[in-house]
């Protein structure tokens, strides 16, 4: 693992601790009294983070929309053009 590697962990927890964990967090359903309680909100908030967050490099879109649009895009026929 690098340098970078290890920044960008930190990163990510530093977000998951800020947006997932904290009181009041809508990845929360209440106070963590289980494991289960942090694993669905980890769940929920590892779904979000990957699919529906609005990302600035891709237009402030969500990762899924650019994707689906981008496979949209491609035919076999042609090669893919790198943006």
């Amino acid at each position: 693992m690098t340098a970078l590697d290890n920044a960008l962990a930190e990163t990510t927890i530093g977000l998951y601790k800020t947006e997932c964990t904290r009181t009041g967090s809508p990845f929360r359903t209440g106070p963590f009294a289980r494991l289960s309680d942090i694993e669905q909100a980890t769940s929920s908030w590892v779904a979000w983070y990957n699919n529906d967050r609005l990302m600035h490099r891709l237009g402030r879109r969500p990762p899924v929309e650019y994707e689906a649009d981008y496979y949209a895009q491609i035919r076999d026929d042609q090669p893919v053009a790198h943006t």
